[in-house]
């Protein structure tokens, strides 16, 4: 076997940390009895808890694997997605933590229809989720499919099935409890090993980010390219739209904004997104060090890491699983090819569980039998969707194989943030926000989003094959999100029914509880 594959104190490695999961989830499954264990951990995690879990969800493949092979690739463009989604990070906690925490039970959905149509708002906030979702959960099968089979020598395919098959497992057994401590666990670990890397790589350069920079310089055929802007962004554009994307997507993405009703208070949600944003900054800052290393300390045409055709073994996906090879040989490539794994199944478990909540809660509890359902069926139902879902990631899997991660996981992001964003801050702060025009206008949104991304350059071309794209964009929030924000203002802005009277009326109560949290889930005067 060639290339990863062989490596056995790497697949000792990779099996103990997988069988570490698997016993949190048999441990998990035996106190997941209610859909409250199994959608929000009962509301029992602590601040510091919760932002680990949050950093374990957020830095997916997407980021460890995805964005270290964009700076491979691309060198200096690739920085803006780590900026951009740090920065977004202060703004979902001065913006929603708090509000969305006192609003809503295990959904963002919740917070949508507070004081709107519940049936409507459900259904909206469900259709937007669910795509959201599909598009994130493509990047992570696709990184895991890479991974195990450079690791394995498994075909693709088959490990494509393998993570669907523990992503059901993890997420039908154990649900959130779970899920939040796979993702605890894995967040430490992820950290670890990629501060372990990053030290590595700088004490081969005398801890001289200059040092590094020159001989990536040197390394790299792009030369002093790698080092300025134009790589993979071409025009100004490009650049604000992908900015925009990753500023608000992250506030749009259901599996993140589902993790703040997994803690008993408010306090705690603020606390939440606090360590969640130091968490993720410092490992960004790592993220550079990593990409920026591998073009270092990746010698071009060496038979350890790159296939005859000249491209690196696995795809540029794994570049930082080989760096991890160079510097610290096959004990550290073990770890950190375990710590990507277990980084990969528990946000495909995140993610899993978010829609499992969009139609067991959202669509059956609330919308077929208007808050009246069996809890029993509720949670069955759960299980049932996760083995669903599981079956359509298996599949879309297969179809983006060898797409660049960090791109399809901004696909999520971009829609993400031209629907769910501006409807649900819409719905916290904007008093005369009536359904139809939140229903309208997202609704609108979503469908413009997803045509927009499907027949943009990523996808229509990337992976369809297309010789041009149809939507000139790469992301299409820069237009999409605009149009969602201002079909919402003008359908509600021109509606005169007596139920958006109601809505607008009911808005000081909404404020309240926002504000304050008297009456939320979980609090004293809620309890009392």
């Amino acid at each position: 076997m060639s290339g990863l594959s062989g490596e056995w104190s790497s697949i000792g490695m990779f099996s103990v940390v997988l069988a570490v999961t698997l016993l949190i989830t048999g441990w998990a499954a035996r106190r997941t009895t209610t859909t409250a264990d199994f959608y929000t951990a009962n509301r029992s995690l602590s601040g510091l808890q919760n932002g680990l879990a949050i950093t374990g969800d957020y830095i997916s493949a997407g980021t460890f694997l995805g964005m270290t092979g964009l700076l491979y690739d691309n060198g200096f463009d690739a920085t803006l997605y780590l900026v951009g989604a740090v920065v977004a990070w202060p703004m979902l906690l001065l913006l929603i933590a708090e509000p969305l925490r006192n609003l809503g039970k295990y959904s963002f959905a919740d917070v949508c229809a507070f004081r709107l149509d519940r049936v409507a708002m459900r259904i909206f906030a469900s259709c937007g989720s669910l795509v959201v979702v599909i598009f994130y959960l493509i990047g992570q099968i696709v990184a895991a499919g890479a991974l195990i089979q450079s690791l394995f020598g498994m075909p693709y395919d088959y490990a494509v099935i393998l993570v669907g098959v523990l992503m059901i497992v993890y997420v039908g057994a154990g649900g959130m409890i779970a899920t939040s401590w796979v993702q605890i666990i894995k967040a430490v670990l992820l950290l670890c090993s990629g501060t372990a890397i990053s030290f590595l790589v700088l004490l081969k350069f005398d801890f001289s980010v200059d040092r590094l920079l020159g001989a990536s310089v040197a390394a790299s055929p792009h030369g002093a390219g790698i080092l300025s802007s134009g790589m993979l962004l071409k025009s100004p554009t490009e650049i604000l739209t992908l900015a925009i994307t990753l500023c608000f997507g992250v506030m749009g993405l259901p599996h993140i904004l589902m993790r703040f009703f997994t803690v008993p208070t408010v306090k705690a949600a603020r606390q939440s997104a606090f360590w969640a944003t130091g968490f993720i900054g410092y490992f960004f800052l790592l993220a550079f060090i990593i990409g920026y290393g591998a073009i270092a300390l990746l010698p071009m045409g060496d038979p350890a890491f790159f296939a005859p055709d000249g491209k690196l073994l696995g795809g540029n996906n794994l570049a930082a699983v080989h760096l991890a090879h160079r510097v610290g040989g096959s004990a550290l490539m073990g770890f950190v090819s375990a710590v990507a794994f277990a980084t990969i199944v528990a946000v495909v478990a995140g993610l899993t569980l978010s829609a499992a909540a969009t139609i067991a809660h959202d669509l059956y509890g609330e919308v077929l039998q208007r808050g009246a359902a069996n809890e029993k069926r509720i949670l069955l139902l759960s299980r049932l969707t996760a083995l669903a879902i599981g079956a359509i990631a298996i599949a879309l899997g297969l179809l983006f194989k060898g797409q660049n991660i960090a791109s399809i996981v901004t696909t999520a992001l971009s829609i993400a943030a031209s629907v769910n964003f501006p409807v649900l801050l819409l719905a916290i702060y904007w008093e005369r926000l009536t359904t139809r025009g939140a229903f309208c206008g997202g609704m609108i949104g979503l469908v413009s989003a997803v045509v927009c991304a499907v027949t943009g350059p990523k996808v229509w071309v990337d992976v369809l094959h297309h010789p041009q794209p149809i939507f000139p964009l790469g992301y299409p929030t820069l237009v999409v999100m605009p149009l969602t924000f201002f079909l919402c203002w003008m359908l509600s802005s021109t509606d005169s029914a007596g139920k958006a009277a109601v809505h607008r009326a009911a808005f000081g109560a909404q404020t309240l509880r926002a504000q304050t949290g008297i009456g939320a889930e979980g609090s004293p005067e809620r309890r009392s």
